[in-house]
């Protein structure tokens, strides 16, 4: 993707790590800027790929069904949605990316890197989120969360020992890509989060106004 385009920012977390919480909070602070601003989120985000959400997130199947139906959604959703937008300027904001694959499939269900590694070349080589938020909070914290919310798909209905592996793969990824994914301690009160989250996306901001990077 060549010359000046928009921001793509990615959230990121665990199940009843509190992240979509602040998806329409960060949209209005980007607004604020003056920007444009999708929201979208992944699976889903296209007609197709809200239908594949349907699928994978309560249709029993094999490992690697799952991890395809993963990447045809995002394929689709990366030409017809979030390039187009990034071309026109725009700020793309999206609940979960590839990031979540490498977490949920390479680490929850232990299918490992290289094969989603194959997968992320062949779908989007040439893009990747300027800056990813991961949101955090030990397991008992996002069980005892979604524990209080809605009736439970099929990967939140998962064992501990999965979302002890999802965590871990998690970190390994901020750990490899400490340039543009921050951890974020979801465990703090909302305005303690927003405060620091805040600070980042005006940094952000002034960073990619000046063409540099933050």
């Amino acid at each position: 993707m060549q010359g000046r385009r928009g921001c793509f920012i990615t959230l990121e977390g665990l199940d009843g790590a509190g992240k979509s919480t602040h998806v329409g909070w960060l949209v209005e602070r980007l607004q604020q800027h003056g920007l444009a601003v999708v929201s979208t989120r992944e699976p889903g985000g296209t007609a197709l790929g809200e239908q594949l959400r349907q699928l994978v997130l309560s249709q029993p199947m094999n490992l690697k069904t799952e991890t395809l139906l993963m990447f045809a959604g995002r394929c689709e959703h990366i030409e017809t949605v979030i390039k187009p937008a990034l071309l026109a300027g725009q700020w793309v904001v999206c609940d979960r990316f590839t990031d979540a694959t490498y977490a949920y499939q390479g680490g929850g269900r232990e299918l490992g890197g290289d094969r989603i590694s194959a997968l992320e070349q062949w779908v989007h080589a040439d893009l990747q989120p300027d800056r990813t938020w991961l949101f955090d909070v030990p397991l008992a914290v996002a069980r005892e969360r979604l524990s209080r919310s809605r009736e439970l798909d099929r990967f939140e209905r998962e064992g501990e020992a999965f979302f002890e592996r999802t965590r871990r793969a998690y970190h390994e990824r901020a750990r490899q890509h400490p340039e543009r994914l921050r951890i974020v301690d979801s465990t703090l009160p909302i305005e303690d989060v927003r405060r620091s989250l805040a600070e980042q996306i005006d940094e952000l901001v002034r960073a990619q106004r000046m063409g540099g990077q933050s």
